[in-house]
């Protein structure tokens, strides 16, 4: 393993992820690492159920508590107010709670694009085969000129998961459909302002680059879209009267639109970890850097990377990806193979260092000798 270069933000938050001492962690746009103080938010959280129960007004309290603050932290990496965040379980929870919520009928258009993650693809099928809407695929680049006037919806990725090429969204809010971003490569990853960003829906993830914990994701749903949603998995956390839930009083905004009480474990390491990281949007500007750094050695090297944007995912072709992940990883290098294309993919974070760059890129030319 290379050593650590003291440089900038990244010497700073290595400190606070242990795992960076045994391996290169280049893999956090599948799940992120996590910080020590998450662990130990988490495990306080843990020890206090073990000793005084799960139950009572000063539990459900805190949870509450642990909750709103959640949302608007979150709420203001995304440029959002907080009445427009649900907390979820994951960027496809938010992606459902978008399909099924919108009033989608036989024949109705969805438009996405030829480079998007299963977990909006199943949602879109899901939808085609049981509600007759008809989905219909274009290319990623030319996605915004695909909209015509049945296009109903569009949803596609923020930034693209297979190769790191970011989306025109400037051209496609233009386009005049209602836009879903899965942003499951973006917050926290890239700059995120969902009114620049001109979207109605925006999808993220808690376990990646948040660094929160497996089962948690955040929804932003525009203000103004919040009445064109029902509820897909309505209950207790979602009304705003539980006394009366034959009724259905919904909360106002997108909280009525949550996944459920989160585990207050879960609260407390996402708050914790979003500590570390941050919100000034340094950890985002080091990683796109790294990212840029390391397509150029790799391309130097004579390696093929693919097409890529400003984000922190560089991909590139080998002949056989998942045995080169997995050469990679005995070299100390964790990265992911993508199944069914030709790439190798890492995840570049402000924590890596320029030896990890570096040496990535040397051990994988050594695959083309």
């Amino acid at each position: 393993m290379p050593e650590p270069s003291i440089c900038g933000v990244s010497a700073d938050l290595r400190s606070a992820f242990p795992v960076l001492a045994r391996v290169a962690y280049l893999n956090t746009g599948s799940v992120g690492p996590m910080p020590t103080a998450a662990a130990d938010a988490a495990r306080e959280e843990l020890d206090d159920a073990v000793e005084n129960g799960r139950a009572g007004k000063a539990h459900f309290d805190r949870l509450i508590d642990m909750g709103d603050r959640l949302r608007a932290r979150v709420a203001s990496l995304m440029g959002a107010a907080p009445g427009e965040v649900a907390l979820t379980g994951a960027t496809t929870d938010g992606v459902n709670a978008v399909i099924a919520g919108l009033d989608l009928r036989p024949g109705d258009e969805v438009l996405t694009s030829d480079e998007e993650h299963p977990g909006l693809l199943a949602p879109l099928a899901s939808a085609r085969e049981r509600r007759g809407v008809r989905v219909r695929v274009a290319p990623f680049a030319d996605l915004a000129a695909a909209v015509t006037a049945h296009t109903r919806l569009v949803a596609c990725s923020h930034v693209g998961w297979q190769t790191g090429r970011v989306m025109d969204t400037e051209a496609l809010s233009a386009a005049g459909a209602p836009v879903l971003l899965d942003g499951a490569q973006g917050l926290g990853a890239v700059p995120v302002d969902v009114g620049a960003l001109g979207c109605d829906f925006y999808a993220a993830s808690g376990q990646k680059w948040l660094c929160g914990p497996i089962g948690s994701g955040y929804l932003y749903v525009h203000s103004d879209r919040t009445a064109d949603l029902a509820p897909a998995a309505p209950g207790y956390q979602t009304l705003s009267d539980p006394v009366r839930a034959l009724d259905l009083p919904l909360k106002d905004g997108a909280a009525r639109f949550d996944g459920g009480f989160p585990p207050s474990h879960h609260l407390a390491w996402a708050l914790a970890a979003l500590q570390v990281l941050g919100d000034d949007g340094t950890v985002q500007a080091e990683g796109i850097e790294g990212a840029r750094r390391l397509a150029g050695l790799l391309t130097d090297r004579g390696l093929t990377v693919a097409p890529r944007g400003d984000s922190t995912l560089v991909s590139w072709e080998t002949s056989d990806p998942e045995e080169e992940s997995a050469r990679l990883l005995r070299a100390g290098y964790l990265v992911r193979n993508l199944p069914g294309t030709p790439y190798v993919r890492a995840s570049v974070g402000a924590w890596t260092t320029e030896q990890e760059l570096a040496g990535l890129a040397e051990e994988a030319a050594t695959s083309r000798s």
